[in-house]
């Protein structure tokens, strides 16, 4: 007998709508402008603006550095605390360890796996000065009691909304809830520009300094506002501005936001259709989305029953051609998480759902064959 021939379905493929070469062109032939905040930049930050009800948004090189800028921005000196969950990928804390900042990891919840937000009153000093939420897959951590705990202690709210672009929690986007908010336009996520972010402000006190951080600790914008008639090195700094050219690919995928949210959508909600027998049958767990949550199909996970069965699992599909991988490894588990931080309260979910996550290919314009691909080979392997 032959053997037997599968599919090759990738974990991911980076969107690509079809105007992205075009508009890389026009930057280059045209505008004569390939470095930050040409054109295609302006156009992106008053997209996002509008579109997220942001009052102030900049692209940044990568989700990083908007983090970067975000804790620059909230002031944080050596020995300042951040609470932050552990599942989350080293973005969020690095961020926050080149300020000196000194990391308090907190358990996730049991749903959402994102940051427990019971937990986080528990983890307060006198030190603490900021609390970051990760919308894990898009999907919205509780904001409203993280907010009202902000609040009431006096702290930041940094939203780490990588992966949330698109994604709403009580008519809210993610990012523009918190003081800051930061999106990723990597490779990997629903929008792209190869290597990219974005910084959301949402007190207007902050827009001069964050323009200034993000050129070089420059007023440059401010002259070039015609608000001052020279620039001048006004404080610290970095070169956080994307190419004009990035800016124009992503350009390209903005105008089909709405296209490309509905296409993965559509897929994410036939693979929990179909895979919803399995957890039924008490085989595996999927995604849980809280009321008043809207995502946007960022990724797609189950959760096996132990670490061994995943690993079996993981290979089993790789077998039949589907490539299915697992996330991440907790931060306070890692060496820089045990230097640069600590483990606040009981590690109760997040080592535990760490060792059991599984995420399948998900990507815009996935056909009919590659998701039933994906289905049939996930389905073969409970059988």
């Amino acid at each position: 007998m032959g053997k037997e021939v599968h599919m090759s379905v990738p974990f991911n493929i980076p969107p690509y709508v079809g105007n992205e070469l075009e508009y890389v062109k026009e930057a280059v032939e045209c505008n004569h402008k390939i470095c930050g905040d040409g054109p295609f930049s302006l156009r992106c930050h008053e997209w996002i603006e509008n579109r997220f009800c942001a009052q102030k948004a900049l692209l940044t090189t990568s989700g990083t550095t908007a983090l970067e800028m975000a804790a620059i921005l909230c002031n944080l000196k050596p020995g300042d605390e951040v609470i932050l969950p552990s599942f989350t990928f080293s973005s969020t804390a690095t961020a926050f360890v080149l300020c000196g900042a000194k990391l308090v990891f907190v358990d996730i919840r049991p749903d959402t796996n994102n940051l427990d937000e019971s937990k986080i009153e528990a983890a307060i000093t006198d030190k603490t000065k900021v609390i970051c939420p990760v919308h894990y897959a898009g999907v919205p951590c509780e904001m409203d009691t993280i907010m009202d705990i902000a609040q009431r202690h006096n702290l930041m709210v940094v939203e780490d909304a990588a992966q949330g672009v698109m994604s709403s929690y009580k008519g809210r986007a993610l990012g523009a809830i918190g003081d800051f908010g930061c999106f990723s336009f990597h490779e990997t996520k629903n929008y792209s520009m190869g290597e990219g972010g974005a910084l959301l402000i949402k007190n207007s006190a902050y827009n001069d300094d964050a323009e200034i951080i993000r050129e070089k600790g420059t007023n440059r914008q401010r002259f070039l506002r015609g608000q001052v008639d020279k620039y001048t090195w006004e404080q610290y700094g970095s070169s956080y501005l994307p190419s004009d050219m990035n800016a124009a690919y992503l350009w390209a995928q903005l105008e089909k936001a709405e296209e490309i949210n509905t296409d993965r959508l559509a897929t994410w909600d036939r693979y929990y259709n179909e895979l919803l027998p399995l957890q039924e049958a008490e085989m595996i767990q999927l995604p849980v989305m809280p009321e008043g949550c809207v995502h946007n199909a960022h990724m797609f996970y189950i959760r096996c029953r132990s670490l061994e069965e995943r690993t079996a699992f993981i290979a089993f599909l790789k077998e039949r051609g589907v490539m299915a991988v697992f996330h991440y490894v907790p931060l306070h588990s890692s060496p820089a998480g045990r230097k640069f931080g600590r483990f606040a309260g009981e590690d109760i979910h997040t080592t535990d759902i760490s060792n059991r996550l599984v995420r399948l290919p998900l990507y815009y314009g996935m056909n009919d064959q590659e998701i039933e691909a994906v289905v049939a080979a996930v389905k073969a392997f409970y059988k």
